[in-house]
């Protein structure tokens, strides 16, 4: 199924006109007709909105493979928690690292929630890390070190 049939179809069962769809995602009307006929695909810093709009995951979306409009939540939502706690450009590489680790599962059938679980202590050594080195690395003002 392609984004765009992925796209119409998660909005339809939402119940979500493409106008709906397009406030709630942050696009046009027009762009929402566009990538349900084919015409264009969105762009990567467009994705997690969409996909946030329909209630599926980016890796539903974008994996002409993929059925399950779940598939990959929980890894998702571990990078928005990255996120929220250290900003834009450490979700990037939270998500970069998970990508990296998806090749360990290649070609084999381990349970979803070993994946899950793996992914979960992913994220905990790297906010271990940048608390880490937050710690290690940012300056403190001289009245916080009077106190």
């Amino acid at each position: 199924m392609t984004i765009g049939e992925k796209i119409r179809e998660a909005r339809t069962q939402a119940g979500l006109s493409q106008e709906e769809l397009a406030k709630r995602a942050m696009i046009t009307r027009r762009s929402v007709s566009s990538y349900e006929n084919g015409t264009s695909i969105p762009k990567n810093s467009i994705m997690p909105n969409l996909a946030r709009a329909l209630g599926v995951t980016v890796q539903y979306l974008t994996d002409y493979r993929e059925s399950d409009p779940d598939a990959g939540r929980h890894q998702e939502d571990l990078v928005e928690d990255v996120k929220e706690k250290f900003g834009p450009s450490s979700a990037r590489e939270m998500a970069e690292l998970f990508e990296r680790n998806r090749a360990f599962f290649a070609g084999g059938s381990i349970a979803q929630e070993y994946k899950d679980e793996l992914f979960s202590m992913l994220q905990e050594a790297y906010v271990a890390a940048k608390l880490g080195a937050r710690k290690k690395f940012t300056p403190h003002s001289v009245t916080a070190k009077e106190k």
